[in-house]
């Protein structure tokens, strides 16, 4: 019965405490969740936690959910997850990578077929070893469409820091992208 159920019933069921609906929402959405956490977390095991509290707020708030249409469910999760994410940043800033020590971008540009044939999961965990603040506004910026200056405001730095943090994290990107293709070719 309940796989069945569309988004807006679900969330209904589940603002009512119904257990198995709840295992529902969390067959449904926990492995999303997980991917896009992942995306902000280098660590797997953080990143499974943060997915894990992300989800447990969604059920305990569930009675704010607004229903728009379809996909409004999993927006909504996917708004508390990134707030969870951009939380642990802050939290662990002192783990901040300083970003002044790299070189000028010299590195040649990639070729869109050259991009697309790193398989999603190498490219994944490429982001994954990214520096945590570095993942963070390239997530925001080119995964979630936020601006610089919401960037900013959210990781408590400048509008302009966020698209130098952004170009550092591109070229760093781009140069693990390169030493995997180069290896793969081997």
């Amino acid at each position: 019965m309940y796989k069945e159920l569309d988004e807006q019933a679900l969330a209904g069921y589940c603002a009512k405490g119904d257990i198995k609906a709840e295992d529902e929402l969390y067959r449904r959405y926990a492995a999303r969740v997980y991917t896009l956490c992942r995306r902000y977390c280098g660590d797997v095991k953080e990143a499974e936690d943060l997915m894990q509290d992300a989800l447990i707020q969604a059920l305990d708030k569930i009675r704010t959910f607004n229903y728009t249409g379809r996909g409004s469910l999993y927006a909504w999760i996917r708004k508390i997850a990134v707030n969870k994410a951009i939380n642990h940043i802050r939290r662990h800033r002192w783990r901040m990578v300083p970003l002044d020590h790299l070189e000028e971008d010299s590195a040649d540009d990639l070729s869109a077929d050259e991009m697309e044939s790193v398989p999603q999961e190498k490219l994944l965990e490429l982001i994954s070893r990214l520096p945590e603040t570095r993942r963070a506004v390239l997530n925001l910026y080119c995964i979630e469409g936020y601006s610089h200056k919401e960037i900013g405001q959210m990781l408590g730095i400048s509008e302009k820091g966020s698209a130098g943090i952004l170009a550092k994290a591109r070229k760093q990107l781009k140069e693990a992208v390169k030493i995997y293709l180069k290896d793969s070719e081997r």
